[in-house]
């Protein structure tokens, strides 16, 4: 499933190609959206948390969730890591952030390659299936949340596309969430929070231990 999964990768390879190191280079067309999901995504790191917290952005792209962190001064709580399985996405983020470790790695093939991290986050890896069937995209999505969940100490946060809206596009994933509830209930946790409050086509879950 790895393999189909490229499929997807090299999507995003030919929007960074095309937009360059933007939103658009990320398949975010709408930039005034794109703060919204990094504010939601932060979100899952529970208040208690007084010290910093280790995050692995998980499908960081060209790193634009870090440069959130910076614009808005949390980067003394939060100790970032980023991750992409495209080795062209993690030399643009090496280049602009040298001092940040990055991991070029398939946490599938090779999770020994992903350490653990109290917090993981995964904005947009799951919201496009491409030419995927859902059959397919959700039996990865299945496999990946298992592997990630494993990595994190605390919790993980993720974003699908909603099924309540007024219609669906064939390339996107959208997920029922009583699906993904019986999933993450059976197989993870039962300690999970749906969030559907933020104004956008899209749900996500802060799944914790």
């Amino acid at each position: 499933m790895i393999g189909e999964y490229r499929k997807i990768v090299e999507h995003y390879e030919n929007c960074l190609a095309h937009y360059g190191d933007t939103p658009r280079g990320v398949d975010w067309t709408k930039e005034a959206e794109v703060d919204v999901r990094y504010k939601v995504m932060l979100e899952v790191i529970r208040r208690s948390d007084a010290s910093a917290v280790s995050l692995l952005d998980f499908g960081c792209g060209t790193s634009h969730l870090f440069e959130y962190i910076l614009r808005n001064s949390l980067q003394s709580g939060i100790e970032y890591s980023g991750l992409d399985l495209s080795e062209k996405f993690i030399e643009v983020s090496k280049n602009k952030f040298p001092n940040i470790n990055y991991y070029q790695a398939d946490i599938i093939k090779n999770p020994d390659a992903v350490p653990a991290f109290d917090y993981i986050v995964m904005n947009g890896v799951l919201t496009e299936k491409r030419e995927l069937s859902f059959e397919e995209m959700w039996e990865y999505a299945q496999t990946l949340l298992a592997r990630v969940f494993e990595k994190a100490r605390r919790g993980v946060a993720f974003n699908v596309m909603a099924k309540t809206v007024d219609w669906e596009r064939d390339d996107l994933f959208h997920l029922p969430m009583d699906t993904l509830a019986a999933f993450l209930v059976k197989k993870l946790s039962r300690n999970f929070i749906i969030r559907s409050d933020y104004g956008l086509y899209e749900y996500t879950t802060y799944l914790y231990r």
